[in-house]
């Protein structure tokens, strides 16, 4: 198809690539987190397909999330678990905090928001080294996120600012939050973990 194609179009169908092929990713990762607290081995699942993709340029993204998801499961399942506890003890404490007049509230929500900003930026790491190195431990790809996420001040920065940033902007398009909030960071860390961003 790229034969008959002018350059122009060739151009554009690779363009319109990164944009597919991560809604792809992102939709798969959404199915699959519909069971709650699978949401977290389904995002390390995406992880793995993205990396492929990038890689080894495998555009089966979707289905590969789907084929990546029972290894991350047994994997993560207990991780997910924890994160999803945590998660939901933080947003009933930023709600009841928001509905609190006293002046010391303002300092516990800014640490609770501090926290859970924290551990989005974990957990965007998690999936990217867990879909790196898909035959680590949950010890290594933990290991690794750490540095990853926290390593370096502007890179951590720029992680949150991806995971707020791709649900803002994909509010556009219809479902996009869900096709693309998942997977923009994720590929972000992907390429902040790649070797070769490294050598000289």
């Amino acid at each position: 198809m790229q034969a008959i194609l002018p350059s122009g179009g060739t151009a554009l169908l690779r363009r319109l690539e990164f944009v597919a092929f991560p809604a792809a990713a992102g939709a798969a990762c959404s199915v699959l987190s519909l069971g709650a607290v699978t949401w977290l081995p389904a995002l390390a699942a995406m992880g793995h397909a993205l990396q492929l993709w990038r890689a080894e340029g495998d555009s089966r993204v979707f289905a590969n999330t789907f084929a990546a998801f029972p290894r991350y499961w047994r994997a993560l399942w207990r991780h997910g678990l924890l994160s999803t506890a945590a998660a939901v003890v933080l947003i009933v404490n930023i709600v009841h905090l928001l509905g609190r007049p006293e002046p010391w509230t303002f300092v516990v929500l800014a640490a609770q928001l501090g926290i859970a900003a924290a551990l989005g930026i974990h957990h965007v790491a998690l999936a990217a080294e867990a879909g790196r190195t898909p035959e680590g431990s949950v010890r290594t790809w933990t290991a690794g996120a750490l540095a990853l996420g926290f390593g370096s001040p502007a890179r951590g920065t720029a992680l949150l600012g991806a995971v707020v940033s791709a649900v803002l902007i994909s509010l556009v398009v219809p479902l996009g939050p869900l096709l693309l909030g998942p997977s923009v960071p994720v590929l972000l860390a992907l390429s902040f973990a790649d070797p070769r961003r490294h050598t000289s």
